[in-house]
């Protein structure tokens, strides 16, 4: 039972799933093979054979997207995978963008 001059408010919330961005992968002459899979399968949980592909497209073709997060996550496993790389010193390097 509502009493006079009582105002009610409705609330509405909206709830979305956060912007995803693609983690890009990008080919360079420096940084070996083996460490890019290593990278794939350690920070990116692919498994041997995925990661084996993925190493592949990114050296034919420049470069290949390894992942879509949202974006914390995406910068996150850019910025462990590029210090892991400057550790080895490779000059490896991966970009994010909107997915």
């Amino acid at each position: 039972m509502a009493v006079q001059g009582e105002t009610r408010e409705k609330t509405r919330i909206d709830i979305r799933e956060p912007r995803h961005y693609r983690v890009i992968m990008h080919n360079d002459d420096f940084t070996s093979m083996e460490f890019v899979v290593e990278i794939l399968m350690d920070i990116f949980h692919k498994e041997p054979m995925e990661a084996q592909r993925l190493m592949l497209t990114v050296h034919e073709s420049g470069r290949a997207a390894v992942g879509s997060y949202p974006y914390d996550i995406a910068v996150t496993k850019v910025h462990q995978a590029t210090a892991r790389a400057r550790e080895e010193g490779f000059p490896f390097r991966m970009t994010v963008e909107e997915a």
